[in-house]
């Protein structure tokens, strides 16, 4: 049985990998370290809390001290990093929180990932690996042509994306120096079940559904590469198990769509099947981010070609299939969409 040490496991890709994982590899064991900040949720994980195979420990990645008694107590296998600090806008309010986090919470897992897994003679112990989970934004903007590769030069726009950058840096530095075994995978923009409503899909979906206005920032053109969660999911578990060490995967879908189209798909459906006083009308667009990157889109043809993964699911059915989850789903939109969220809702678009 492989042990898996997910961090930020009861986030929204997290969460969604680890009930992959069960679901895929019944062998597998999971142990989810999560600080459980506002975006972390346990009721995401409602179906496994029993399972004898999963284990859930509430801790902080950027406390070294409580890493290091994960991996005291847990025999780890794999490490998945999930955990961070993702939200471009809480980025540009707080960018402290971001650094503390992203960064030296990825040095205290490499720090103890070493120290677990050497062999005493400057190797590491068979069918170990460091699994880091990054995002496209640290390769910065495209124009209206092109695609980022694997070879794209690092340019971070924001404080997020600079976070996430030097966090990819550490771990590549720790496979050049000291040979651990590590892979980096940098993902499009993901959708799907459990996503916190402060993400365009979920955000679009909540105000719909409760005739609020729907904020899109500038001309609402702004062009994405959009890819269902379980299709990352699946790439994950296929760099993880053939991966070379020390490469960098990108993971995308070529479903490219500028934000006002998810919108206005959004509102199309829900005007449809649900609401038909959800009309285009509700759009209203706000005071444009500070540097907003304009394009991104991923080339995904090296992992195509080293491991033959490609997404499962075509945009259309994607979005419907997250749609009528919300839907179904009222009662956790409802329970995540109170309290902290009300005041960081009103700061962002409120007064606009």
């Amino acid at each position: 049985m492989r042990t898996y040490l997910v961090t930020g496991g009861a986030g929204f890709i997290g969460s969604n990998f680890i009930l992959y994982m069960l679901r895929k590899h019944p062998d597998s064991r999971i142990i989810n370290l999560d600080k459980l900040t506002y975006a972390g949720n346990l009721e995401n994980l409602q179906g496994v809390m029993n399972d004898e195979r999963y284990t859930f420990v509430q801790a902080d990645i950027a406390d070294a001290s409580a890493v290091h008694a994960v991996f005291e107590k847990h025999p780890i296998d794999v490490v998945v990093h999930f955990a961070a600090e993702s939200h471009v806008d809480r980025s540009i309010l707080d960018p402290g929180v971001f650094a503390r986090t992203n960064v030296m919470g990825t040095l205290n897992l490499l720090n103890e990932a070493m120290a677990a897994w050497s062999d005493g003679q400057g190797g590491y112990r068979p069918g170990v690996k460091f699994m880091h989970v990054s995002t496209d934004e640290v390769y910065g903007s495209l124009g209206d042509t092109g695609y980022f590769t694997e070879s794209t030069p690092l340019d971070p726009h924001s404080p997020y994306s600079a976070s996430k950058a030097s966090s990819d840096l550490f771990v590549s530095a720790y496979a050049d120096t000291y040979r651990l075994p590590v892979n980096i995978t940098r993902c499009s923009n993901n959708y799907g079940p459990y996503q916190f409503p402060e993400k365009l899909v979920p955000l679009m979906i909540h105000n719909a559904l409760n005739h609020k206005p729907l904020p899109v920032y500038g001309d609402g053109l702004n062009v994405r590469d959009w890819l269902y969660v379980d299709d990352h999911c699946k790439a994950i578990g296929m760099v993880i198990d053939g991966g070379r060490p020390g490469e960098v995967y990108n993971v995308g879908g070529h479903n490219e769509h500028p934000n006002i189209a998810i919108v206005q798909t959004i509102i199309g459906y829900i005007g449809k099947h649900v609401d038909p006083a959800v009309t285009e009308s509700l759009i209203t667009y706000v005071e444009d981010r500070k540097g907003h990157d304009r394009r991104y889109a991923i080339d995904p043809a090296k992992i195509k070609r080293d491991l033959d993964w490609e997404p499962d699911t075509p945009f259309a059915r994607g979005i419907e299939q997250t749609i009528q989850w919300y839907l179904a789903n009222d009662a956790w939109l409802r329970g995540v969409t109170s309290g902290a969220y009300q005041q960081y809702y009103k700061k962002m678009y409120g007064e606009k």
